[in-house]
C-alpha cells in the first residue's frame, strides 16, 4: 500500500504552508510601510533630529525677531501664531512625504516597479504619507511643546478633538500631495514649484482671520480655523456647528479625491507616452 506523502508539518516536505503561500494582504502592506518608516528613523536619527532642531530654530528667529519689531502686537497674536505654526509643521509634512517621495521614485527610476506591483503605486504612495504622517504628528507635537516653553503660553488641549481636526485638515493637503507628484510623473523636474507651494500653505492657513466665507472650501482653511478655536478656546468637537464639520471632512474628501484622480491620469498619460521610467 502506498504511503501518504508527509506534509511540511510533519516535517516531509519543504514547500510553503497555505499560510505562508497567501497573496499579501492590505494589512501586510500596512505594517510593511510603517516598520519601514520606524527603520528610516531609528536608522537615521541624526537627519530626525536635525529636522527638528531646524523647525525649533526657524520659530525661534519668527518669535524673538517679531517681538523686537511688533513688541505687544505680537504677544497679543502668540497663541494664533503657535496653532498655525503647528499646523504648517503638520500640513508641510504631509504634503511632502507624498510629492517628494514620488519625485524620488522618478528620478531613481523605480516607478514603474511600484506600478506593476499588486497593489499598484497609489495605494502605496498613499500608505507612505499616512506613516510620514504619523511620524510628522508626533514631531510636530515635540515642537509644539518646546514652542510654549519658549513663549511661556498655555493652550488648551483636548487630545481627541485636536487630533481629529487636525488629520482631517492636513488630509485635503494629502490630496495636493497626490496631484503634485501625478505632475511630477509627467514634467519630472518640478522641485521649485513643488517647494513653492509649501509657502502657499501659510496663506491658507491664515486665511479664516480674514473673514472670508469662501476660503473655508479651501485646503487647511477650515480645519485651521475649527483648530483655533479648538486650542485657543477650549471648544470640543462636538461644540462644533454640524455644517462646520460637514466642510471639514468635505473638503478632506474632495480634495483628497482630486488629487488621487489627478494622479491616476497623469501616470496613465504618462505610460501611453512612454515617459514613465524617463527621468
Amino acid at each position: 500500500m502506498s504511503e501518504r506523502p508527509a506534509t511540511r508539518s510533519e516535517g516531509g516536505g519543504d514547500g510553503p504552508t497555505p499560510a505562508e503561500s497567501r497573496p499579501a494582504s492590505y494589512r501586510d502592506l500596512t505594517k510593511a510601510v510603517l516598520y519601514r518608516e520606524y527603520l528610516i528613523f531609528v536608522r537615521y536619527p541624526a537627519n530626525a533630529v536635525g529636522g527638528l532642531v531646524f523647525s525649533i530654530i526657524f520659530f525661534a528667529l519668527l518669535f524673538y525677531g517679531g517681538r523686537m519689531l511688533a513688541g505687544q502686537a505680537l504677544s497679543d497674536s502668540i497663541e494664533g501664531i503657535i496653532v498655525g505654526y503647528f499646523l504648517w509643521t503638520l500640513s508641510v509634512g504631509a504634503y511632502s512625504s507624498i510629492s517628494n517621495d514620488i519625485g524620488s521614485e522618478v528620478q531613481w527610476g523605480t516607478l514603474e516597479r511600484h506600478i506593476m506591483t499588486p497593489f499598484g503605486f497609489a495605494p502605496v504612495a498613499l500608505l507612505k504619507g499616512v506613516a510620514k504622517v504619523v511620524r510628522t504628528f508626533l514631531i510636530s507635537t515635540v515642537i509644539l511643546g518646546i514652542m510654549l516653553v519658549i513663549t511661556g503660553t498655555t493652550l488648551q488641549i483636548d487630545v481627541l478633538t485636536t487630533v481629529v481636526v487636525a488629520v482631517l485638515s492636513i488630509t485635503s493637503v494629502l490630496g495636493l500631495g497626490f496631484a503634485a507628484g501625478g505632475i511630477s510623473v509627467l514634467y519630472k523636474r518640478i522641485g521649485n514649484w513643488l517647494n513653492l507651494l509649501q509657502f502657499g500653505f501659510i496663506v491658507l492657513i491664515s486665511a479664516p482671520a480674514f473673514d472670508l466665507g469662501w476660503t473655508r472650501f479651501l485646503p487647511l482653511a477650515q480645519g485651521s480655523a475649527l483648530l483655533q478655536r479648538a486650542m485657543r478656546e477650549g471648544t470640543h468637537l462636538w461644540q462644533f456647528p454640524l455644517f462646520d464639520l460637514v466642510v471639514l471632512v468635505g473638503t478632506a474628501v474632495v480634495y483628497l479625491g482630486f488629487g488621487y484622480l489627478v494622479f491616476q491620469r497623469a501616470t496613465r498619460r504618462a505610460r501611453r507616452l512612454g515617459v514613465l521610467g524617463d527621468y
